[in-house]
């Protein structure tokens, strides 16, 4: 069974950055696609980032591109979030997951479980 691990969210102020990652376990990572999902509360969890297995291409939402960063390191069966200025839009939980091709914000993750996901406050 495959599991994934999130972690680096926190408190963070408005303009500031964070680094998430997420380990993958029990699975081939290097062949999925991957994707980091964001939930806010009450809301559903939706794609906002996501990279090919193939060559890295990257795919971002339109609210995200120019300020956030996805890659992954094969080697470390692991993908990566950078954010950079981050806008005040309270707390969400951010959660990765493999998805199919082709990417769209409504893309649904194609493994059978999530992780615990990790916490991302943003303040004024």
């Amino acid at each position: 069974q495959v599991q994934l691990v999130e972690s680096g969210g926190g408190l963070v102020q408005a303009g500031g950055s964070l680094r998430l990652s997420c380990a993958c376990s029990g699975g081939t990572f290097s062949v999925y696609h991957m994707g980091w999902f964001r939930r806010a509360p009450g809301k559903e969890r939706d794609l906002v980032a996501a990279i090919t297995w193939t060559d890295g291409k990257p795919y971002y939402v339109d609210s995200v591109k120019g300020r956030f960063t996805i890659s992954r390191d094969n080697d470390k069966n692991t993908v990566y979030r950078q954010m950079n200025s981050l806008k005040h839009e309270g707390k969400a939980g951010y959660y990765c997951n493999a998805v199919w091709w082709a990417f769209s914000a409504t893309s649904k993750g194609s493994l059978g479980s999530w992780g615990q996901g990790t916490q991302v406050t943003v303040s004024t």
